[in-house]
């Protein structure tokens, strides 16, 4: 068995690690951080930032949001208020929701 670690999957991650993710600089993270307060990773004593998966979902939302649909901040914003999932996030939930189906259908049948 691998014990390289790369079946753990990690809680947090620092702004250079979200930064590569996500494509983009350090510095544009902690723009988007000063901009969208809900955008709110925790901070260790020394004041490193830590991001969960949420911060980083949230992130590439944002991101989506200002440069792939060519919103504003203030555009950005108002869209995050509002929670109104796009198109693809609907297709992608309602694949997500099939699967599960399908994985509770066999569980159902194998135990029977």
């Amino acid at each position: 068995m691998d014990n390289t670690g790369d079946n753990i999957e990690k809680k947090y991650f620092t702004i250079g690690e979200v930064a590569q993710k996500l494509g983009v600089s350090s510095s544009l993270i902690r723009f988007y951080e000063k901009e969208f307060s809900m955008l709110n990773p925790r901070k260790s004593t020394g004041g490193t930032r830590k991001y969960n998966l949420a911060d980083l979902h949230l992130l590439q939302r944002i991101i989506q949001l200002v440069k792939t649909e060519g919103f504003t901040i203030a555009g950005a914003k108002e869209k995050l208020k509002s929670n109104e999932p796009s198109a693809d996030a609907a297709e992608e939930i309602k694949l997500k929701l099939n699967n599960l189906k399908t994985f509770l259908l066999e569980l159902k049948t194998n135990l029977s």
